[in-house]
């Protein structure tokens, strides 16, 4: 009886030991892991960005005299060629020569603008043909595997900017035979009687009426600002970066329009990024150096005619666009303890200037246990980071690993 008690006692003390030591074992840590794909991987500077017309046009008084009551209403579309405004020349006998000689003024600097603007449409017409020859010479090289499709879709862009740069010198050479037309029929009405045949003052492009400076009958001076034109087609956007940003965005980069009202997302190219930055004190009092970025649209027009000058739109200038690259979510990645690196793998240099100037590292799930991962980060978005070495598409990563995770731990995934 002796012995079936000591047997007992040992076998329940057995297994009092055995749930003890179950109770106090250690857990796996329940984790989030992701995958490591492979695909498309692009980088951004976002900012928000202001829309304005490339081409603002203020109709003026060409000549002293009375107005006649405008019409016109903002938003109103008017034609090149229409009337805008009727003038009935008032002059006074004191001052009659001298406002010939402002007009014959006017007439030389108008003859002047003229010639210039046939020079600059001519150099636009010239950047077209340079552009077109980058392209063929891009897609040839291209054929023969030697250029990345991303830098045919950034010519493509280049060519469609110098364009746009044509329509623009063709318009203002318009407006500049405008402006001489208007000035020698000045000069015809004052040379007349005064009080005479009213002088018809007429829009020098199609468009909208932006503002109506003037509306009501008055008595007006020369130069006077009456009304103010636009073609609300020829629309472009305005953001104003940092200039470390502003850096890795050269003109030719192409953009993502986003957040401006509309369903879809609107292409566009950076067409220049102005030589002169600026001060801005941002919204926590600290001074930025800013510099402005004008942006083309090169969506089809039809798919962003609601929009108007001086809109807030958001904007994605893409700084890096690969085909292929293996990413990760970007909380996965983290600063390796000590800025080292593990035993056997080299630093390498960092894809971008800035980007993985220090190691980084993930946890990647083996077995059931968690085991440190020294990477290379190439660059990385708000979402996804791009392992430019040190991982392979397909290991399962920890996503926000806690501070007990370490390498070696015993970890129970759980897929995000």
């Amino acid at each position: 009886m002796q012995t079936r008690s000591r047997i007992g006692l040992i076998g329940g003390a057995m297994v009092l030991v055995a749930l003890l030591a179950w109770a106090f074992a250690p857990r796996p840590l329940d984790v989030e892991v992701a995958q490591a794909v492979q695909g498309p991987f692009e980088s951004a500077v976002s900012e928000d960005g202001k829309t304005r017309l490339r081409e603002r046009y203020t109709v003026s008084a060409p000549l002293a005299g009375r107005l006649a009551r405008i019409r016109l209403d903002e938003g109103d579309r008017v034609e090149a060629g229409a009337v805008l405004a009727t003038l009935t020349p008032v002059l006074s006998p004191l001052l009659d020569e001298r406002s010939q000689r402002e007009l014959k003024a006017r007439i030389d600097a108008a003859q002047a603008n003229l010639a210039r603007s046939a020079a600059r449409l001519e150099r636009a017409r010239l950047g077209v043909a340079q552009a077109r020859n980058d392209q063929q010479r891009s897609e040839q090289l291209a054929q023969q595997g030697f250029v990345a499709a991303t830098r045919l879709e950034t010519e493509r862009l280049a060519v469609q900017a110098a364009q746009r740069e044509v329509e623009a010198a063709e318009q203002e050479r318009h407006v500049a035979r405008h402006d001489l037309e208007q000035a020698r029929a000045a000069l015809a009405a004052t040379q007349g009687t005064p009080g005479g045949r009213p002088f018809e003052l007429k829009s020098p492009v199609a468009g909208q009426v932006l503002r109506v400076l003037q509306v009501s009958e008055t008595t007006v001076a020369l130069g006077m600002p009456l009304l103010e034109l636009g073609d609300l087609g020829q629309l472009e956007v305005v953001a104003e970066l940092l200039t470390a940003d502003a850096l890795a965005t050269p003109p030719g980069s192409a953009v993502r329009i986003e957040r401006w009202g509309g369903p879809i997302t609107l292409q566009g190219v950076v067409r220049r990024v102005e030589p002169a930055a600026f001060t801005k004190v941002s919204a926590l009092g600290v001074e930025e150096q800013r510099v402005r970025v004008l942006i083309d649209i090169t969506s089809p027009p039809e798919q962003w005619k609601t929009l108007g000058d001086g809109y807030r739109v958001g904007v994605r200038i893409v700084t890096l666009a690969l085909p292929q690259a293996v990413t990760v979510p970007v909380s996965a990645v983290f600063p390796l303890p000590g800025g080292g690196s593990a035993a056997g793998e080299g630093a390498g240099e960092p894809a971008n200037p800035g980007v993985g100037s220090e190691r980084q590292a993930v946890f990647v799930v083996d077995g059931g246990r968690a085991r440190l991962k020294p990477v290379q980060v190439g660059a990385r978005n708000g979402i996804q980071a791009w392992v430019r070495e040190g991982l392979a598409a397909g290991a399962q990563v920890i996503v926000y690993p806690g501070a007990a995770v370490v390498d070696g731990a015993r970890v129970k995934p759980r897929k995000v």
